[in-house]
């Protein structure tokens, strides 16, 4: 994709991946207007980014989104980007009970947020130059996290929307791109220095360099191997990789 003369709209967009991707595509020159819940994280990020917009929303909410929509094509004309990273990663238990409420939550943030957002935003979209639909999913899409089963199940989904809406948009003027992050640190889940993950900064530095490449999937070289792995014989590597995890938990918050 072009990476400057962009007006670009980021769901989730006042912390982690959100922000720190708004905040490299606004030190390039593009217009960036962030969404988040909360209005004061939403004046945090736009004070510290003289020139950035942000506006409420909760992506859980369809009637928002027809909202939201409405409001940017009317204020930011020229939008032709939109960024679909907004997502929540509670922990569940797949051998046990179902918290339909945190569930539920998953799933419209996760899920049904990006596809309500980009069906809003096409008839839009496919007016401008250079449109772009970019889907954060996660390397979790190829390799699921037994500890996080319906947040990897609906990364899993979002990885094959985003396949099927590149097909039927090949010949529409709108590019679709999926981003799948290996473990960032973040508070995604917690901020916590674990060496298992990835630095942010070298996470954004990384997908912005093969972002400019043009590419459709958009991820770092050491998940290359996650992502090669669904197949007939991916259940070894699957379980081995849940067992890392088991022996050496991610860390929480208390």
């Amino acid at each position: 994709m072009n990476m400057t003369d962009n007006t670009i709209f980021i769901t989730g967009g006042t912390s982690g991946i959100g922000r720190a991707m708004a905040e490299a595509f606004h030190a390039l020159g593009n217009k960036v207007i962030i969404s988040g819940r909360r209005k004061a994280l939403l004046d945090d990020v736009t004070k510290a980014n003289p020139g950035m917009t942000g506006i409420e929303l909760d992506i859980q909410d369809p009637e928002q989104i027809k909202a939201v929509a409405n409001r940017l094509v009317h204020e930011h004309p020229t939008l032709n980007v939109l960024f679909n990273n907004a997502g929540i990663m509670p922990f569940d238990d797949a051998a046990g009970d179902v918290d339909d409420e945190s569930a539920l939550a998953t799933i419209n943030t996760n899920l049904l947020g990006p596809v309500r957002m980009t069906a809003a935003l096409l008839p839009h979209l496919k007016q401008q130059h250079n449109a772009v639909v970019i889907h954060n999913s996660s390397v979790l899409a190829f390799v699921p996290l037994a500890t996080n089963a319906l947040y990897s199940a609906t990364k899993a989904a979002i990885h094959s929307y985003a396949m099927s809406q590149r097909f039927a948009l090949r010949n529409q003027g709108v590019k679709v791109v999926e981003i799948s992050p290996p473990w960032v640190d973040t508070d995604l889940i917690y901020k916590s220095g674990d060496p298992r993950a990835m630095p942010l900064k070298t996470f954004i530095n990384e997908t912005m360099r093969i972002l400019a490449t043009g590419a459709d999937e958009v991820y770092v070289a050491d998940i290359k191997p996650l992502r090669d792995n669904p197949g007939s014989t991916e259940h070894d590597f699957f379980n081995a990789f849940n067992q890392s995890i088991e022996d050496n938990p991610i860390p929480v918050a208390h």
